[in-house]
């Protein structure tokens, strides 16, 4: 059993070293961001590393190789990794047997691996002799590896659901003008938030009517380096002169209703993560289905009417059904309201009536 972690402010100080580390790393990969850092006993950081994606040296490795670099023993150092170390030998060796090897002496870790092959690597050091301490800043690190440990976890992609809307909610007025409900600065946000998924989702009526290139843009027009894979859920046929055709990183169109068996599918394919972007019978399609991680709403400061809505039917007919939120974020961009949300992990519990 790993030790539960002391509330000692050099690990706290060198698990956010190793965050900031891990962030260098490519948010869109089929392995997680990593970093790690090497310390001495007195709280000295002599080597860092971190994980540059698939085929890469892992963080630990990548740390200790710089240590070997400088001619310093790794013996007796402390290795502060933002991801309990791997066990499993894939493209790369096991971290736990090579911190071993290394002869550290203790590793911190913040998150624990929900791999079935790559886990168990604490019990692994432990074994071995080596002190573990697990759980350090677990949020903050989770918050690194959101995406790659719901997919490693559930064996689909990480769901973000992303609409924009009016402060009474509505995505458009009665004769379906849209644009523009958000400000420039919140079109340039979401194209940010395309650009961190492996795959971007609309219906077949979004992709009809609006016929979107679903790119990832900069401000400037360009595109940013990493494209999300378009993704089509419907029974129509999109016609061969629509935009997405041309989509850089390809397009694919499911002839289905079922978006579990898309996420099934796309998780074959190594996509971790889905932007999904509408319209209301799709977005209501994952909900209904307890298919959505992440919410990302934005309301702009107007108010519109109608029957325009973002979402339709999700199965709630009563209030005691809602699904209920825990809101992450929130914040003011360019005049809208940007909320970010995650289903609630202990819903409240409703006031019976007398």
């Amino acid at each position: 059993m790993t030790t539960a972690a002391p509330p000692t402010i050099i690990w706290f100080d060198q698990m956010r070293q190793a965050f900031a580390l891990a962030k260098k790393g490519p948010l869109v990969n089929e392995n997680p961001r990593v970093g790690c850092v090497l310390v001495t006993e007195d709280g000295v950081t002599v080597a860092e590393g971190f994980h540059r994606g698939a085929g890469h040296d892992h963080a630990e490795v990548d740390a200790l190789t710089k240590l070997r670099a400088k001619g310093i023993s790794a013996a007796g150092l402390t290795a502060v990794v933002s991801l309990e170390p791997c066990r499993h030998q894939g493209r790369t060796p096991p971290c736990a047997k090579t911190l071993v090897e290394a002869g550290i002496s203790r590793v911190v870790y913040s998150v624990s691996d929900p791999g079935t092959e790559s886990s168990s690597g604490a019990t692994f050091l432990l074994e071995n002799g080596v002190e573990v301490i697990g759980g350090v800043l677990a949020d903050e690190g989770l918050d690194i590896i959101r995406h790659w440990h719901t997919a490693t976890s559930l064996g689909r992609p990480f769901v973000t659901v992303k609409w924009a809307q009016s402060l009474d909610g509505r995505i458009a007025a009665d004769d379906g003008t849209s644009q523009w409900i958000t400000s420039p600065e919140s079109r340039a946000l979401v194209h940010v938030d395309r650009s961190q998924h492996g795959a971007i989702v609309v219906g077949t009526s979004t992709a009809l009517i609006d016929d979107p290139s679903l790119t990832a843009r900069t401000e400037t027009g360009d595109l940013y380096p990493h494209q999300p894979h378009a993704v089509v859920i419907g029974i129509r046929d999109i016609p061969d002169t629509a935009q997405l055709h041309l989509h850089p990183a390809g397009v694919s169109h499911f002839r289905t209703h079922n978006v579990a068996d898309v996420l099934a599918d796309l998780s074959r394919r190594g996509i971790r993560s889905c932007y999904v972007e509408g319209g209301a019978t799709l977005i209501g399609a994952f909900v209904r289905a307890g298919l959505v991680d992440e919410y990302h709403v934005t309301m702009g400061p107007m108010l519109v009417g109608g029957q325009k809505v973002a979402i339709t039917e999700i199965g709630v007919s009563t209030l005691g059904d809602a699904r209920h939120l825990d809101i992450a974020d929130l914040f003011i961009i360019g005049g809208d309201i940007r909320v970010v949300a995650r289903p609630a992990h202990h819903p409240p519990q409703l006031p019976k009536e007398a």
